[in-house]
């Protein structure tokens, strides 16, 4: 199990760079009483991520996923998101699936940055919920107190909205309505954009019944793909 996962971590450090690093803890909040204190880059881009994932993923276990996860270096969980991502993907049978929404609802907890959130939840735990047409999880997720929590649950809905389904999207998105991070207004405005993107009609009829309560980036953002002139209306309370 150390060999797969030293070779991951070698390869890792071998595309670190200490100027990417430096931006990296500025961008993602590392610092003292900010949302993500403490998470430790080392300076790898995603897109070097994505191919480390690529390279390893028939090569390497949950069990080595699971010491790649539970690392305090961000870029390896990244890394080993990637890789239950595609392994996810890959796979054909319901009961792997569903191990593999288990290994990673119980390590949710170190998928604690907003990066990771978007670039995994979706793509597992969203299509897991769309293909077996039960969205308990999600709906259970929202209630958590966890700011990641409730942030994999409205960005899970994005499987649901590429296939044309929204009612899960419009539920979670009034439940965290008025959170108090900023991250959740960000998130819940850009699922709504995406819905827009799919049906604007659905957009706007959502807007035209919550958005004199929404908080002011999730309307930026949810109307962000819209005419100016309608833009501008909604802006200034005129609809």
């Amino acid at each position: 199990m150390a060999a797969i996962v030293s070779q991951i971590e070698k390869h890792l450090q071998s595309l670190s760079n200490l100027d990417k690093r430096e931006i990296q803890q500025r961008f993602f909040k590392t610092g003292k009483g900010e949302y993500a204190e403490g998470d430790q880059f080392i300076g790898v881009t995603v897109p070097n991520l994505r191919l480390v994932a690529k390279e390893f993923r028939d090569k390497v276990s949950l069990a080595e996923l699971q010491t790649l996860i539970d690392s305090p270096i961000h870029e390896y969980r990244h890394c080993a998101l990637l890789i239950l991502v595609s392994k996810f993907e890959q796979s054909k049978d319901l009961q792997q699936k569903k191990h593999l929404v288990d290994f990673y609802l119980s390590n949710k907890h170190q998928v604690n940055n907003w990066d990771l959130v978007d670039t995994s939840c979706y793509k597992i735990l969203g299509r897991y919920c769309f293909e077996i047409q039960d969205d308990s999880i999600l709906l259970n997720l929202a209630e958590e107190e966890n700011l990641w929590s409730k942030r994999i649950a409205v960005v899970s809905t994005m499987f649901h909205v590429k296939k044309a389904s929204f009612d899960l999207l419009k539920k979670l998105v009034i439940k965290n309505l008025n959170h108090e991070h900023d991250l959740m207004h960000k998130a819940n405005g850009w699922l709504l954009r995406e819905m827009g993107k799919k049906d604007e009609q659905e957009l706007l009829d959502y807007l035209n019944l919550h958005y004199l309560e929404m908080p002011r980036t999730t309307l930026r953002y949810a109307i962000e793909r819209l005419d100016e002139n309608l833009r501008q209306d909604y802006l200034h309370s005129k609809i």
